[in-house]
């Protein structure tokens, strides 16, 4: 029997709060580090995954990017790199808990550029304000968001690094959620309201994703977490 409404948003909640954790670890412990390949270190947080909480399954590849390699959107397959030791780094996993995903991004910074630090703080403000703008709009679409978050990108001096600003996320695997890819992400091409039902009557959850980048200086960072909640 599925999960009811106020089951469903605790427990995509609790699926965060675990990725959280997981990050924070991975930060304490020291894996993303200079002379690691970024392969490397996306075992050893896999690894760390199921050390934590017993977790086995990612719902999407495990991404763990430096340098040059961070100006790459999702699709892409960069070969593996060396982090250097005045470096960015972003990491992007959907582990799987308890049949609920999460997905969480976040960019850490090795050395003192204060370029690269500013694009790593930019994120969650840039985050916070495409949030507060969904909060402000009870109609809102994913075009529109998409246009908003993309307006204050530029508005700090960035460029967004992807087609779209996060999708669809809820039980796994959520890709059943709604079988239209352009309605499945907050994009140019989706005119449909994210507040919504899937076809199944469940509230659509959402996550927000920013993809910073410097085309110039040749790297960018990423943020994402739950949007909806």
């Amino acid at each position: 029997m599925a999960d009811d409404e106020p089951t469903r948003a605790a427990r995509l909640l609790d699926a965060q709060a675990r990725a959280e954790r997981l990050f924070a670890e991975m930060e304490r412990r020291g894996l993303v580090a200079p002379g690691e390949g970024e392969r490397a270190v996306s075992d050893r947080v896999r690894d760390l995954a199921n050390e934590l909480f017993g977790t086995t399954r990612h719902w999407h590849k495990r991404i763990v990017r430096s340098g040059p390699n961070t100006l790459e959107p999702y699709r892409e397959n960069p070969p593996d790199r060396l982090i250097g030791t005045d470096d960015i780094v972003f990491a992007d996993f959907g582990p799987i808990f308890e049949e609920y995903e999460a997905d969480f991004g976040r960019t850490f910074v090795l050395g003192d550029d204060p370029v690269k630090r500013r694009l790593r703080d930019d994120l969650p403000e840039i985050f916070a304000a495409g949030k507060r703008f969904f909060e402000a709009d009870p109609d809102i679409t994913g075009k529109r968001l998409y246009t908003e978050v993309r307006r204050l990108t530029a508005e700090a001096g960035w460029e967004l690094g992807g087609w779209h600003a996060g999708h669809l996320v809820g039980e796994f695997p959520h890709e059943r959620i709604d079988g239209a890819d352009t309605e499945s992400y907050i994009a140019p091409a989706n005119d449909t309201p994210l507040r919504r039902t899937d076809k199944a009557g469940r509230n659509c959850h959402w996550i927000l994703e920013i993809h910073l980048i410097d085309r110039q200086r040749e790297f960018g960072g990423f943020y994402e977490e739950l949007l909806t909640l």
